[in-house]
């Protein structure tokens, strides 16, 4: 009963102690410690305290008296906390905050983990079930020879992503729209991941309907189709009437995706980042960045709200050319949410099996289809700066009549109006052969590094200006695929809403040559351009600029001859003062902090030397054991302090970035 007793008691007293140690720990340090790293140093100098205390007391602890007890007391809990602090400087130095997580983030990394881990052999067992296992491989493996063989693979290679998941799917379709990567047969092949996922059971659909809405089904629809009319990696499409009898289509998003979407994409992220440090070719391209944009592409497609914004913004945007004959579907956000989006159902076949209507039309009437839809993306990138990103033939729809719905604007690129001007001067300028005004506009458009050789821009923007926009060359992905290429050897950096555009105007030549295949892309491009430049230099348009202009001028010029006479009697009483912040960019502060920390760690490993010596060579001092004094010891704890830090001064002064 007495030993239990003293059990209960000692342990309010030791969590007590521990408290009151770490709180001390982390007042005199000065700076933020973690909690589980100040408590480990609590526990330590508890632990050290006792043996510090004997070692300090006299050989006959009679002899002391009250007040020497305090003192020596107060002396062993301070060098305690001293070797707490110094045991917390050298964690912190191994292990710096931030490098390892707490308990509450390790438990859900390692759950993680196991499920990333799980997930990898998902993967493995898929690529081995579709025939693919031997690419898994580090050895370069010799493609298929012939069309039929490259088919083959083709459909292994579609089977296996749409197997994979969202993830994947999304990955192949836009492999799809990449020609200059992939052949003709792996391209094609791809295209059906556009809109033929499996489809999610309708009892998976009603629970998820059902939520959103806040209600049952039949008392926001009328009916609603269980066969969906489209299943898309994302999300699949229903029929439905609402109570008033309008006919719409629900855009339901598949069940628990957003949680698989995250995992895959920790994954893509992850080698993203392992290519980019390990392979030259992943710096060249920035596979970091580029999986970093698709990732964030793919979680806005999860929010259907973003969608919803976008087809009202479309809508406001094509209102202004009705003529070109395209329109987008009205949502209702009333009975839409983040998974879940209703919009009106516009009439139509999907344009990719849209064979026999095409048939039907004769050759004028496609060309003015192809040519509508051509200066539809046009406006929609010089002029509104909002466009969609992926018009491929499963999103647009045709009607008997030859107008045309544009579906599924999850994503859509958003243009500034200095990035539309310099895409204007560009078609311009390639338009009329102009090597020097087309590297200008690209200049304006790209991230152009320090140093660029713009002499040899030119000549090479010149050859692939006579390449591929001479009269009769035709133009398709392979003079963006050259594009591209010309940008990365010159070292320009690509920015993701440019990016955006090279991608909406590759795919769309598939879908106009699908259309009419001799239409004239760059011709007509050049020629809308023309026009749309010609808009606005119209008297009326000049005025209004001049007027926009003048309003924004006119308050500066105000102002001016205040600030003239203001600096006119600061100079003339000697009052004038230049005001210069010192290392305003974070590279010289980068700088500067590099070379103090360098500085002040020499000067620490220097001082730890030094007095490692002056210990070592007076020995003795108090005994910590039997065999150890406390001066020995101090001493070889600072020699090691001294040699580490040295050692981290030399190893950068030495390091060849």
């Amino acid at each position: 009963m007495e030993r239990a007793l003293s059990i209960v008691l000692f342990v309010p007293v030791v969590v007590v102690t521990v408290l009151a140690f770490a709180a001390v720990i982390r007042r005199l340090l000065g700076v933020r410690v973690g909690l589980v790293r100040a408590l480990l140093a609590a526990v330590l100098a508890m632990l050290v305290t006792a043996p510090i205390l004997s070692a300090f007391a006299p050989a006959d602890p009679a002899t002391v008296g009250g007040g020497e007890a305090f003192l020596l007391g107060a002396a062993s809990l301070l060098v305690a906390a001293l070797l707490a602090m110094a045991a917390l400087v050298v964690l912190e130095v191994l292990l710096p905050t931030g490098s390892l997580p707490g308990p509450v983030e390790a438990w859900k990394g390692a759950r993680r983990r196991v499920e990333r881990t799980r997930r990898y052999s998902t993967i493995v067992r898929i690529v081995l079930r579709h025939g693919l296992g031997r690419f898994l491989r580090g050895r370069a493996q010799p493609g298929p020879t012939s069309a039929a063989a490259r088919r083959r693979l083709a459909r292994s290679l579609r089977a296996a992503l749409d197997e994979g998941g969202v993830t994947f799917v999304k990955i192949g379709q836009l492999l799809s729209t990449r020609h200059d990567l992939l052949p003709a047969e792996f391209a094609d092949e791809l295209t059906a991941l556009q809109d033929k996922a499996t489809p999610v059971p309708w009892s998976e659909i009603d629970a998820v309907l059902t939520a959103e809405l806040g209600r049952p089904v039949d008392e926001v629809f009328r009916e609603i189709e269980r066969e969906p009319l489209a299943a898309a990696s994302v999300a699949q499409v229903h029929a439905a009437r609402l109570l008033d009898g309008t006919e719409v289509v629900v855009k339901v998003q598949r069940p628990g995706i957003t949680r698989i979407v995250e995992r895959d994409l920790d994954i893509l992220l992850r080698l993203g980042g392992m290519l980019e440090e390990r392979t030259a070719w992943g710096r060249a391209f920035g596979v970091r960045g580029l999986a970093t944009g698709f990732a964030a592409a793919l979680r806005e497609e999860l929010d259907f709200t973003i969608e919803r914004d976008n087809l009202q913004a479309m809508a406001a945007a094509l209102a202004g050319s009705p003529e070109r004959g395209v329109r987008v579907p009205a949502p209702y956000p009333a009975i839409s949410s983040e998974r879940v989006l209703v919009m009106d159902r516009l009439p139509g076949t999907p344009l990719g099996t849209a064979a026999p209507i095409l048939a039907r039309l004769d050759d004028q009437r496609r060309a003015e289809i192809a040519s509508g839809l051509l200066d539809n993306m046009l406006d929609q990138i010089l002029v509104h700066g909002l466009f969609h990103v992926d018009l491929h033939p499963g999103n647009l729809l045709l009607t008997d009549d030859g107008s045309l719905g544009m579906l599924d604007l999850g994503s859509v690129g958003r243009i500034d109006a200095v990035t539309r001007t310099a895409i204007g001067r560009l078609l311009l300028a390639v338009g009329r052969g102009d090597s020097v005004a087309v590297t200008d506009a690209l200049l304006q458009l790209l991230d152009r590094p320090g140093d660029v050789d713009e002499r040899e821009l030119q000549r090479v923007v010149g050859a692939l200006i006579v390449r591929y926009a001479a009269p009769g060359s035709t133009v398709g992905v392979a003079a963006v695929a050259a594009l591209l290429n010309t940008f990365t050897a010159h070292g320009l950096g690509v920015p993701p809403s440019v990016a955006a555009v090279f991608r909406a105007v590759t795919t769309l030549e598939g879908t106009l040559a699908l259309v009419h295949p001799e239409i004239d892309l760059v011709g007509q491009a050049r020629a809308s351009a023309g026009r749309r430049i010609a808009d606005t230099l119209t008297p009326g348009n000049l005025r209004d600029a001049l007027e926009q202009e003048l309003s924004t001028i006119l308050p500066m010029l105000r102002g001016l001859p205040r600030r003239i006479d203001r600096i006119g009697d600061a100079v003339e009483h000697g009052r004038l003062r230049f005001n210069v912040r010192l290392f305003a960019d974070d590279q010289d502060r980068r700088l500067v902090t590099g070379l103090l920390h360098q500085v002040l760690l020499t000067v620490i490993g220097a001082t730890a030397g030094l007095m490692a010596t002056l210990l070592l060579g007076t020995g003795g001092g108090p005994r910590v054991s039997t065999g150890v004094a406390l001066f020995p010891l101090l001493g070889y704890g600072l020699l090691v302090v001294s040699v580490v830090l040295v050692l981290r001064v030399l190893v950068t002064v030495f390091r060849h970035e």
